[in-house]
């Protein structure tokens, strides 16, 4: 009788350190599956590596997501400028036909300060994403301020087309961690399609831009021609957040690489004066 209690006894003893042994172990289970899904939601939100585009076009990987190579801040600048103020009343070419025979661009309509709705050229409003959201509204109300209604007229003879002419981009100068200076000396030069008559405006600006974050496009098969146009611009990975009269202290400073803001605190409300 004694040795059956016994034998019950260790019995029960084993019984009970495999349950606690095997509770142990879902408990350990249940902690790696919980920082499994910690470490993939980190994952999940973890910005895109940072590519930098070298001064021969060639992207690579860069440690600091602030850096940027000056050659790629100037042409971004370049870019972008030029798409912005160069109208000529057409969409860009989708495809060989349309080459010889260009899409008219009907424009898009831009609420002005004034309360009233006038036109920007297609190519405008795609380069605009380029800048900074808070920025480009009142920048848009100022372009379609300066845009001719007669880039956009059926008539071939009121025609008008706008080309911005760059002279110089000078080099970035950095004033914070991810931000520079970027000094633009250009003509905006307009012009009528029949008879060739042109208004030729100087255009010195003074253009701060700064690193921003990109994410591909998640559906590039079923994009729109704009869309994709889109994505292409915010793929530089920088955005221009302020424009700025720029002030040209003698006739040689394209030469020289002199160069002045005009005044204080001119902002998009004012930059085209």
């Amino acid at each position: 009788m004694v040795r059956l209690l016994e034998k019950r006894q260790r019995t029960g003893s084993v019984v009970t350190a495999f349950a606690i042994a095997t509770f142990s172990l879902h408990i350990l289970v249940l902690f790696l599956f919980l920082l499994q899904g910690l470490n993939i939601r980190q994952l999940s939100l973890r910005k895109p590596p940072n590519f930098v585009q070298l001064i021969d076009g060639k992207p690579v990987a860069n440690i600091d997501d602030l850096a940027r190579e000056p050659e790629a801040i100037r042409r971004f600048i370049s870019k972008t400028m030029i798409s912005m103020f160069s109208w000529s009343g057409t969409l860009p070419p989708q495809a060989i036909e349309e080459v010889a025979n260009p899409k008219s661009d009907l424009g898009i309509l831009i609420n002005t300060p004034q309360g009233s709705s006038q036109k920007i050229s297609t190519s405008s409003w795609v380069a605009s994403f380029a800048l900074s959201e808070d920025f480009r509204k009142g920048f848009l109300s100022t372009v379609a301020e300066m845009t001719p209604p007669e880039v956009f007229s059926e008539n071939p003879s009121q025609v008008m087309t706008s080309q911005l002419v760059i002279k110089r981009v000078y080099p970035p100068k950095q004033i914070a961690p991810g931000k520079w200076r970027v000094g633009m000396v250009a003509d905006l030069i307009q012009k009528n399609r029949v008879g060739g008559a042109k208004l030729i405006t100087p255009f010195n600006k003074d253009i701060l831009v700064r690193a921003s974050d990109y994410f591909a496009n998640p559906q590039p098969d079923n994009s729109t021609d704009i869309q994709k146009a889109i994505y292409s611009v915010r793929a530089d990975r920088l955005e221009i957040y302020e424009i700025r009269n720029l002030c040209l202290l003698d006739n040689n400073n394209q030469n020289q690489g002199q160069l002045n803001q005009c005044g204080t605190g001119q902002t998009s409300d004012s930059f085209i004066r």
